[in-house]
């Protein structure tokens, strides 16, 4: 198809703008290298930019003989974005400047371990409501809502939820929340919202191909290939928990037997570790506090549970090197985090024990490096990537599906 100028000018500050928010300060004459633009584009393009508040001059640097350069960086008090993560157990709302600074939080315990969706609609839509009270933001400020959310979201004309080990069954997730504000919002995986936020922030960053997984209350992956998420037929791609560990094994919430979440996800590893303590009840008041116990028992029992533990996920990530390839995988997720603090040595011997030897050698498994709100923040950055895209263009219809830049 021909592309009109106003294709060529979109592209134009698409590249350009994209260049600015995922790298470092940049004179014109370094954005005129790195994107292959002629110097006159990249003037004409970066003074529209600083007209119109996008772009802000960052101070000078020492050029080589000549005059200072003007280092230039998205302005991270243009507009707002909302992140939030509607896990397992709570929900988390977050609301960042362009910076993906935090400016305040939100979060509420879901009132049930199978919470029907209109109650958490509204949940989400009184957070959203208080976040921005929080921090003295109005909706007009905001440029949209990016959703990280449990089980496969499924994207098309609107997205639907298919989150089978808690009943939801096609939930109109996204139709739902448009019907209570005016915000964009932008759904997806919550796996695949933690995966953008590494591929951009943290222990993805610069990295082409890679798997960050999250491990969590369940468990879950988003696998990045070629700089980019990949998503499958219907965007169930990731789906890692529910990949077969042990032939007709112990029993997963989804319905299957065996699964890989069945023996790493936080509710299987005190499961397992209340029937090795011979049915008595695991210490802690919810399965972080349990979690935190069992890592800290330091008895025969929880070390052996433990070990098993990391028996487990190293096969699982073996599992990740053989079929993807990875230059990197990233354990994430708070039990993750958790786990890798205190066992991530083991996990890569045990990985390394089934994987075959040249895959992974080419792969380094790390921590995740964002901490606990990452399925919030990646989830903010969903209206980021529509807006880098798009190159700040006002003359669009509402994109559906984002991918992080190349």
């Amino acid at each position: 198809m021909r592309r009109t100028v106003r294709d060529l000018r979109r592209h134009n500050r698409s590249v350009l703008l994209s260049s600015l928010y995922l790298g470092d300060p940049q004179s014109r004459q370094d954005l005129g290298r790195t994107s292959g633009l002629s110097q006159g584009t990249v003037s004409n393009v970066v003074g529209e930019l600083i007209e119109e508040g996008l772009v802000i001059e960052a101070g000078l640097v020492d050029s080589d003989g000549g005059r200072p350069r003007t280092l230039l960086r998205v302005n991270p008090g243009h507009t707002h974005v909302i992140g939030v993560d509607v896990g397992e157990t709570r929900i988390r709302v977050e609301v960042f400047d362009l910076a993906m600074r935090p400016l305040a939080t939100v979060v509420q315990p879901l009132a049930s371990a199978r919470p029907d969706p209109a109650a958490v609609v509204e949940q989400v839509l009184d957070g959203l409501r208080e976040v921005l009270r929080r921090a003295g933001v109005g909706e007009g400020e905001v440029l949209g809502v990016g959703v990280g959310v449990f089980g496969t979201v499924e994207q098309g004309a609107e997205a639907t939820v298919h989150a089978q080990t808690i009943g939801w069954d096609a939930v109109p997730l996204e139709r739902m929340l448009r019907a209570g504000t005016t915000l964009p919002i932008y759904l997806e995986n919550g796996a695949k919202t933690l995966g953008q936020a590494e591929l951009w922030f943290g222990a993805g960053r610069g990295v082409q191909h890679a798997v960050i997984t999250l491990v969590g209350s369940g468990v879950g992956a988003a696998v990045i290939s070629n700089g980019a998420i990949s998503r499958g037929a219907t965007s169930s791609a990731g789906e890692w928990g529910h990949t077969c560990l042990v032939y007709d094994g112990r029993p997963c919430r989804c319905g299957s037997r065996g699964c890989l979440e069945a023996y790493v996800g936080a509710e299987a590893i005190l499961d397992r570790w209340k029937a090795a303590r011979g049915g008595h009840a695991v210490p802690g008041r919810d399965e972080e506090s349990s979690l935190a116990a069992l890592l800290a028992d330091g008895g025969p029992v929880a070390e052996q549970v433990l070990a098993e533990t990391a028996g487990y996920l190293g096969a699982g990530m073996a599992n990740l090197v053989n079929l993807f390839n990875p230059e990197r995988i990233v354990l994430a997720g708070w039990a993750g985090h958790a786990l890798g603090r205190r066992m991530l040595d083991r996990i890569r011997d045990e990985a390394r024990e089934r994987a075959l030897r040249h895959p992974f050698g080419q792969t380094s498994i790390q921590l995740g490096r964002l901490g606990l709100d990452a399925v919030a923040l990646g989830a903010a950055t969903l209206p980021v990537a529509d807006l880098l895209a798009r190159g700040a263009a006002t003359d669009r219809a509402p994109v559906l599906r984002v991918d992080a830049p190349a």
